[in-house]
């Protein structure tokens, strides 16, 4: 497996990936001052043949671009084991699960995801591809994120709320209304700054 980007992020996902016994080939990263990370090489091209790969950039336009420019990419999913995941749960291929996470019975997590560190999804929830929950957010049951959202980092959404496509939602931001596609919303309650 290899892990297409040498950055924080990336630190992250390699510990999940060996936290599940799982071979790391090395990162793939376009930095060329980049040579190894947690000693494994890093790699400035990316192989011609088939490869598996989790996209470890936290930016959803980038995993977007980097899925649909790069058909020769095989796609896991990673769990960490200290994540609790309900087995009624739905999780889409290069989705990433954090330690600590919560993800309840017939929630529905699209492709290459973030669910990042204590973020909680519960019940029922549909998440697009792309979607990056940060750390401590939480969605209440029966919550929809359109695709490429970001929720930041300690976000509260109440339930039953839709959150539109490629909105960003402001680290703390407490949503009690749906909110349409290309949004900023901050504060508490959450008001739309930007369309």
């Amino acid at each position: 497996m290899y892990l297409l980007g040498a950055s924080g992020h990336g630190k992250v996902i390699a510990e999940i990936a060996e936290s599940n016994a799982l071979l790391i080939d090395g990162f793939i990263d376009t930095d060329l001052h980049k040579l190894s990370l947690l000693g494994y090489p890093v790699f400035h091209q990316i192989p011609r043949e088939i490869i598996e790969v989790i996209i470890a950039i936290g930016n959803n336009k980038i995993r977007q671009k980097l899925v649909n420019n790069n058909a020769n990419f095989k796609y896991s999913k990673l769990i960490h084991p200290n994540a609790n995941v309900s087995s009624r749960a739905l999780l889409g291929q290069g989705t990433v699960v954090m330690a600590g996470v919560a993800v309840n019975v017939d929630a529905s997590i699209g492709d290459h995801c973030i669910i990042n560190t204590n973020a909680s999804v519960d019940h029922d929830c549909v998440i697009g591809d792309f979607v990056h929950i940060s750390p401590n957010a939480a969605l209440a049951g029966n919550v929809t994120v359109g695709e490429g959202t970001h929720i930041g980092i300690g976000a509260a959404v109440i339930q039953g709320i839709k959150i539109g496509k490629w909105c960003t939602i402001g680290a703390g931001a407490v949503i009690i209304r749906d909110i349409q596609d290309g949004s900023t919303v901050v504060g508490n309650p959450g008001r739309i700054i930007n369309k």
